[in-house]
């Protein structure tokens, strides 16, 4: 089958009107997304996009530009942060996901010295396809109590609103072409909004209040001022010390999910390598890649956002449009900023009911599950080899069973935490006949085959 044409190549800048319609393709694709998370979580709406535009900024600055990759809000974290809330509030999530990103750096900077053979063999997709498929079935109970439950009582209204919404997503997903394509989760959102405002169960007192001082503005100072508003920031020394809400529980909650997360983003690179054309993981290196999304996900956490990682979404725009400029992917990352200081943005999101949020997370979180299956068969895992079995099996009872170890009455390990570790530890220990079967293409089927530059 024949390459495509390259569009623009990595460097090139387009012309302004342009590069701002092409930029808001990038801003559209990650938008349901990333706004997902916190709504799921309680953090901020707003803070989540400015700190997945802050993310991918940092994230093009330290691959040097030369990666053209959104980072937006990570669901894989979804389910951690809502047990780091649980234990310590919003401020201990917060430093969990500050340390996950140390764990990224940790890992970036032993890739660089020793390459990637160690990860291999810690994180074969024998085991972290398991942990994503746990991942997945883990938040399942949260996407049906919000399609379905008002306040923990059965409401019809809430389950149509909710189906409604699934059926849009799904018929988005399957049947529409281009661009709209790559963007079901936010067709769904809206058709699902518009659904429950006929339905009665959509709450827009805090639309009409922005939009009531936006237009009673006296003068363009108060119009500016109505328009633009701080964001509920979670700032470090400045809402908490870290050291009051920090505890051993939280790095046990948030660390294992950094490891499975940094196989993902793997995974994402070498997609993206050869849509592109390139070899990222030579060039500029996973190393440096790697390091790019610890630092996002630190800078979400000091912010008071969710931890950032790199979306499919926006490879899937990378794909049809065949623009790979940096300069568009960083035009995104400035316009989702600019969108988190819009006060009537952020109230408009936060009027999206739950039922809505409930039918678009039954079709993520069971693709979640579905990423997990299709990296065991895509890596050629056999379940037939009673060694394989077993790591599998124990690693989704486990997380999805909701098994703990308490290690004081403070620090437990539990759920998907658990199951990473377990399946860490049985990897390394049971006995392997031959590595055939194990996956090992994941980290060393690297090279991509490099297109000719073809710029219309």
């Amino acid at each position: 089958m024949a390459e495509k044409e390259m569009v623009m190549d990595v460097h090139e800048r387009p012309k302004l009107n342009k590069w701002l319609l092409l930029s808001i393709q990038h801003l559209f694709a990650m938008f349901g997304s990333t706004i997902l998370v916190p709504f799921l979580t309680g953090l901020s709406p707003a803070v989540a996009l400015i700190s997945s535009g802050a993310g991918t900024l940092a994230y093009i600055l330290i691959t040097r530009g030369k990666i053209p990759a959104y980072l937006g809000s990570s669901f894989a974290f979804i389910a951690p942060i809502l047990a780091a809330s649980a234990a310590s509030g919003p401020a201990g999530a917060m430093i969990g996901s500050f340390m996950a990103g140390i764990v990224y750096g940790l890992v970036a900077m032993l890739i660089a010295f020793i390459g990637t053979d160690w990860l291999m063999k810690i994180l074969p997709p024998v085991v972290v396809g398991p942990v994503i498929i746990v991942i997945g079935l883990g938040l399942a109970p949260t996407a049906i109590d919000m399609a379905m439950n008002e306040n923990g009582a059965y409401n019809g209204t809430f389950m149509m609103t909710a189906l409604v919404t699934l059926s849009v997503t799904v018929i988005a997903s399957i049947y529409f072409k281009g661009f709209f394509s790559l963007v079901p989760i936010l067709i769904g959102i809206v058709s699902g909004y518009v659904f429950a405002l006929f339905q009665g169960i959509v709450d827009t007192t805090g639309i009409k209040e922005e939009w009531a001082e936006i237009t009673g503005a006296a003068s363009v100072g108060d119009f500016f001022t109505a328009v633009f508003q701080m964001p509920e920031f979670i700032i470090p020394f400045v809402d908490y010390a870290p050291a009051e809400v920090f505890s051993m529980q939280i790095l046990f909650i948030m660390g294992p999910v950094a490891l499975v997360t940094i196989a993902e983003h793997i995974g994402d690179q070498m997609v993206l390598s050869k849509v592109a054309g390139r070899n990222f993981l030579k060039e500029p290196g996973l190393h440096r890649s790697i390091l790019g999304d610890g630092i996002a996900t630190m800078i979400g956490s000091v912010l008071g956002g969710p931890p950032n990682t790199t979306y499919g979404e926006n490879i899937g725009v990378l794909s049809i449009t065949r623009v790979f400029s940096i300069f568009v992917v960083a035009g995104a990352a400035v316009l989702a900023i600019f969108f988190g200081f819009i006060g009537i943005i952020t109230a408009a999101i936060s009027s999206v009911p739950s039922p809505v949020m409930g039918g678009v997370s039954i079709l993520l979180f069971g693709i979640i599950a579905s990423n997990g299956l299709r990296m065991l068969t895509d890596s050629k895992i056999d379940l037939g080899d009673n060694r394989n079995l077993v790591i599998a099996s124990v690693i989704m009872v486990i997380g999805v069973g909701g098994a703990f170890i308490e290690i004081t009455d403070e620090v437990q390990i539990a759920g998907m935490a658990l199951s990473a570790i377990v399946g860490v530890l049985l990897n390394l220990v049971l006995p392997q006949k031959e590595k055939a079967g194990q996956g090992e293409e994941l980290f060393h089927n690297e090279e991509a085959p490099e297109k000719k530059r073809n710029i219309s």
